[in-house]
């Protein structure tokens, strides 16, 4: 009997949700208002050591503010982003997902996208965010458990 061999990307193949990573990793999530200043972002994703904050206007998901909105806001305004609203660079509407959301569906979504962080709802209020890392992390964990499992039967000895 003749084996195909599978060309399915390794995303193809993930299993979980966008919950299980939470599940995981914590719901921790940092977050600023819309109208503190782009500084105060930039403080507070260096002191937090993350690349993205939630705006959040009371518990309402508004935008995000990455590092890379700072980045393309300082070619695109010719003066200082000191005092300005965090409301005038952050990405918005947000791309989010439920928690029951598929990690292959995440995948997709941040690479056809082109977004490095997801925040994750749960009943319309923000459960947690998940990032890219943590995708390829959960890739690199499955594969390493397939491996190991067929290493376990490849060597596992057979009676004869």
């Amino acid at each position: 009997m003749a084996h195909e061999l599978d060309t399915k990307p390794a995303a193809a193949k993930l299993t979980g949700t966008a919950g299980s990573i939470l599940e995981g990793k914590g719901r921790a999530v940092h977050s600023i208002g819309p109208g503190e200043t782009v500084l105060a972002a930039v403080a507070k994703l260096n002191d937090a050591r993350v690349g993205a904050l939630l705006v959040m206007e009371g518990s309402a998901l508004v935008g995000v503010i990455s590092e890379r909105d700072y980045t393309s806001a300082i070619i695109r305004y010719d003066r200082s982003l000191r005092n300005m609203p965090v409301a005038e660079i952050m990405s918005s509407p947000v791309v989010s997902v439920d928690m029951e959301t598929p990690l292959v569906e995440c995948m997709r979504i941040v690479t056809e996208r082109r977004i490095r962080h997801l925040p994750v709802m749960e009943a319309g209020r923000v459960a947690g965010v998940i990032s890219i890392g943590d995708l390829v992390r959960a890739i690199v964990q499955q594969q390493e458990e397939t491996i190991e499992q067929l290493s376990t039967i490849v060597n596992d000895s057979y009676p004869t």
